[in-house]
């Protein structure tokens, strides 16, 4: 077996989720045969958490994954009456296996989740459905804006919601809301415009599809509606996606119940099909936003040379990571990170990065599976007088600590 033989692929790299100066085992293992690995893991890896990687012939990062026992999660691929065809698939591609230990399995998962988004390894990207890659639900500029989805906004658009798992759902929840306030989803080269648009010939024109006629339409494309009435219609829909009017929601429900009350079966289907699309569009919406909201603090947990980690939370992202102050020289650098994390707010109305919002779905499932965890999570007012080594009970900390000192020095004189 040769141990920490030269390939393609280096090592893990630097990791945003860990204090500078601390160092993480890693571990590199490239036999000669598949019997030999197994040996060698059994062996070698330990019982505990971390982030491995899997190298094929060429030394290319075919895939990465994390566990909370690396021996364990690795000789399972060893296993072939238990794997799964994926997990066969990737360990006879597998000529070389690196290693790296985590002090957590939460520090495992922020670590699997940077190496993925850094590397993109083939088997951990590769094959994935429309239904499993994001779309961003957007609102287009111009004279006639409609509602759209999209992979990547280019920055030109009126407005930015999501992003959302799931292209076709997202699609005709977007068909269905366009169809609900009556704006256009036709092609940009069609020649569109408004009533008080009048022109010296202004010859007759017919509607360019059926909505127009089926009444879930305003027709632009025949100057049948007025640019005030218009771009009302956009903002009750921007309204919708902002979570600020729930009309479309309540008239279906009640047209539903009216319906199955008249015995309109066939009806009612249709309007539950319709309130269904438009209910998951704006649940969806709402959990990542009420999943930011929810997860600001500071996290203690795990622990590294003896000292427990403080990772710090703000807006459902792990901001930045710090070893608990036991000292004020401590303090300073800890107080310092958490006022920078806890400045990081994002202008009203942006939407977060694909990056970003798998970062907050993974805390936000972290804290939803551990709900204990989250009761011992301090509040940044709290961190800081740790930082500052101020008894939390102090009557005027919050009111010090809310000016937003620059130094754990300016937090002590200001709360005495």
């Amino acid at each position: 077996m040769r141990l920490f033989q030269p390939d393609g692929f280096s090592n893990f790299g630097t990791s945003r989720f860990r204090p500078a100066d601390l160092t993480a085992p890693t571990t590199r293992i490239k036999p000669r045969s598949a019997r030999m690995l197994r040996s060698a893991v059994r062996d070698a890896c330990p019982r505990r958490p971390g982030v491995y990687g899997m190298l094929d012939r060429r030394g290319h990062l075919i895939y990465v994954g994390k566990a909370k026992s690396l021996r364990a999660r690795l000789l399972s691929y060893f296993r072939p009456n238990s794997r799964n065809h994926k997990a066969g698939r990737i360990i006879e591609s597998t000529r070389c296996l690196i290693w790296e230990e985590t002090t957590s399995e939460f520090a495992a998962l922020l670590r699997e989740l940077e190496l993925i988004q850094r590397h993109l390894p083939m088997f951990n990207v590769q094959g994935k459905p429309g239904r499993q890659r994001y779309r961003y639900v957007c609102i287009g500029r111009g004279p006639v804006p409609y509602v759209y989805s999209v992979m990547r906004p280019t920055g030109k658009e009126q407005a930015v919601y999501g992003p959302l798992v799931g292209a076709r759902r997202v699609d005709e929840a977007v068909r269905k809301l366009n169809h609900w306030f009556g704006l256009r989803d036709c092609s940009s080269k069609i020649s569109l415009g408004f009533a008080e648009q009048a022109e010296l010939f202004d010859a007759e024109r017919s509607p360019r599809c059926l909505r127009y006629e089926l009444g879930n339409c305003l027709g632009p494309c025949i100057k049948a509606v007025h640019s005030r009435d218009y771009r009302q219609a956009v903002n009750a829909a921007k309204r919708f996606l902002e979570g600020r009017n729930s009309q479309p929601i309540d008239q279906l429900t009640k047209e539903m119940l009216d319906a199955a009350t008249s015995c309109q079966f066939e009806r009612a289907a249709a309007l539950r099909d319709k309130l269904g699309e438009l209910q998951w569009l704006i649940d969806r919406l709402t959990w990542v936003q009420h999943a930011r909201d929810q997860h600001s603090f500071i996290y203690p947990h795990g622990s590294a040379n003896g000292r427990t980690m403080w990772y710090i939370v703000h807006r459902g992202q792990v901001r930045n990571v710090t070893l608990q102050p036991r000292t004020l020289a401590e303090g300073e650098v800890a107080a310092r990170l958490i006022q920078e994390s806890f400045s990081a707010n994002e202008p009203l109305g942006q939407p977060l990065a694909v990056g970003q919002v798998d970062s907050v779905l993974l805390v936000a499932a972290w804290f939803r599976k551990h709900a204990e965890a989250r009761q011992e999570a301090l509040t940044a007012t709290e961190a800081l007088a740790k930082c500052a080594g101020l008894p939390l009970e102090l009557p005027r900390l919050a009111e010090a600590i809310a000016l937003a000192p620059a130094s754990v020095g300016e937090i002590t004189a200001a709360a005495k």
